[in-house]
């Protein structure tokens, strides 16, 4: 016995590690007693992908969250790689999302780091790294960046982890050119990782000229095979530097330190650079320190250039730049710092005496025990009920068209919700089968589209209702939620049950 936990121990901490990763995922999506429950954020991000991968798994291109308009600015490869996998097997979208890739991604991430490093350490960090956040009596992302126990509830993250160690382990066994395949397919899933790729690949390669080869076919085949979308993108980027340092310190659910936040500002304002500059150095030291927790160690390991590279990268961009449309979606690009730290983490603790590693070892699994408790209620903060399950079950056996639905009113209600009182969100379109005329605001704030005049429309529409607003806009279903209101429209009832009434347009 002694013996086989010795020679399989990565196995047994690669189990344990997938067990509480997977833990952030496998409960949302399933059906209970109040309804199918959605836990932290997978009432929102969860629901948008399976809308996604259930569009694309159609055939379609179009948005389905905005009928009429093509898929823009997104990189669609896990969705695709999701509506692929459904549409092979025929496993439900959402068992895929929720139940059975969480833990095939989790265990692939652990393997693949200790093939690549063979160190336990590295793979210790990998699934338990963590902030300081406890220490200060916040949560995770007191700092703004998400942990490691968050991973996979951004599963695009999850994948692009996959493929970079996957190029990385093809590079280690210098099969170049077969790496470079790997990483061309990296920016279309996750843009953030492809552009850290890249960028790696180009400092390590002036230590090791073969890289250029993985460097050269990657970026050629991602240019060749995504440039209609990168000349017709619109700016993603707007130059904003120290916006994550000044949020940080104002916002009352990060740091919250106004009096600093307010003499950061206010230095800056008054051009008093010297001041300044030793404010904001200060606030970018609690931010990487915050966020890296006991993997800060890992920074003592330079001599791989493409990890340094990639930590040092993604520190840089976000405190530059920020996403138009949503500021904080460029903090993804310091994900992989904190991944690449922990990697480094696991090199440099080998060296340290046995009661030092003990001490680590507790001051870096807080963060998990203080994540996890978000995701084990027997009750989450959102819900689809069984009388909307069995509307849009019904939606979907009819013909395609264009699903009207009444925008989200968020309601500080007792949990769990509905998801029209949580968030906007993408769940009928996800659930019915067809797209929606108006859905998910925020991933059309993210994506650029003009929602707002839409919005407009749709608000004027449900004040006065007319059937022409609806043939005009090739409106084909009405999914009206009645506790919300009724409609006095020429319209056929096609179902009704307590909560849901369904109109098709005549």
């Amino acid at each position: 016995m002694i013996t086989f936990v010795k020679n399989y121990k990565h196995w047994i901490l690669i189990i344990i590690g997938s067990i509480f990763w997977s833990l952030t995922m496998v409960k949302s999506g399933l059906v209970y007693d109040y309804g199918m429950g959605f836990w932290g954020p997978n009432g929102h991000d969860g629901v948008w992908h399976v809308s996604l991968a259930s569009s694309l798994a159609r055939g379609s291109t179009e948005l389905p969250i905005f009928a009429g308009e093509k898929i823009k600015n997104y990189h669609l490869g896990f969705d695709l790689t999701l509506a692929g996998i459904h549409t092979v097997t025929r496993i439900p979208i959402v068992n895929l999302y929720f139940q059975i890739l969480p833990p095939l991604f989790a265990i692939a991430i652990g393997w693949l780091v200790y093939r690549l490093t063979n160190n336990l350490w590295s793979v210790f960090f990998t699934y338990f790294g963590g902030s300081l956040g406890w220490v200060f009596g916040g949560g995770e992302s007191m700092f703004w960046a998400q942990q490691s126990m968050s991973t996979l509830i951004n599963p695009p993250f999850a994948l692009s982890l996959i493929l970079l160690l996957t190029g990385l382990l093809l590079i280690k066994n210098k099969k170049y050119w077969w790496a470079g395949l790997v990483f061309a397919v990296l920016p279309h899933i996750k843009i953030y990782a492809g552009i850290l790729a890249f960028g790696g690949l180009l400092v390590a390669g002036l230590k090791d000229r073969n890289l250029y080869k993985t460097l050269i076919l990657s970026l050629g085949i991602y240019l060749i095979s995504n440039f209609q979308s990168l000349i017709s993108s619109s700016q993603i980027l707007v130059f904003k530097p120290g916006w994550f340092l000044e949020t940080m310190m104002a916002l009352s659910d990060r740091f919250n330190w106004p009096r600093f936040y307010e003499a950061m500002i206010n230095y800056r304002a008054a051009e008093n650079y010297p001041k300044a500059i030793l404010a904001y150095g200060v606030a970018l030291g609690i931010f990487v320190i915050g966020n890296m927790g006991t993997r800060i160690i890992g920074l003592i390991q330079t001599k791989n250039w493409f990890y340094t590279s990639v930590i040092v990268a993604g520190l840089a961009l976000p405190m530059f730049f920020v996403q138009s449309g949503t500021a904080w979606n460029t903090i993804q690009f310091f994900y992989y710092s904190l991944f690449f730290a922990g990697i480094l983490a696991g090199l440099s603790i080998q060296r340290f005496p046995k009661l030092l590693k003990i001490l680590i070892v507790m001051l870096t699994l807080p963060t998990a025990f203080q994540t996890l408790p978000h995701y084990l209620p027997s009750r989450p903060p959102a819900k689809i009920s069984i009388e909307e399950l069995d509307a849009l079950k019904f939606l979907a056996t009819q013909p395609a068209g264009v699903v009207l639905s009444y925008p989200a009113i968020v309601k500080d209600t007792e949990a769990p919700r509905p998801l029209y009182e949580y968030e906007s969100t993408a769940y009928v379109s996800a659930f019915s089968g067809h797209p929606s005329f108006l859905e998910d605001e925020v991933n059309l704030n993210i994506m650029g589209y003009d929602w707002f005049t839409r919005r407009k429309t749709v608000d004027g529409f449900w004040k006065q209702p007319t059937v022409n607003f609806l043939i005009e806009n090739n409106i084909t279903y009405v999914y009206l939620i009645k506790k919300i209101g009724i409609i006095s429209v020429d319209m056929s009832n096609i179902f009704e049950n307590s909560d849901i009434a369904i109109y098709r347009v005549k």
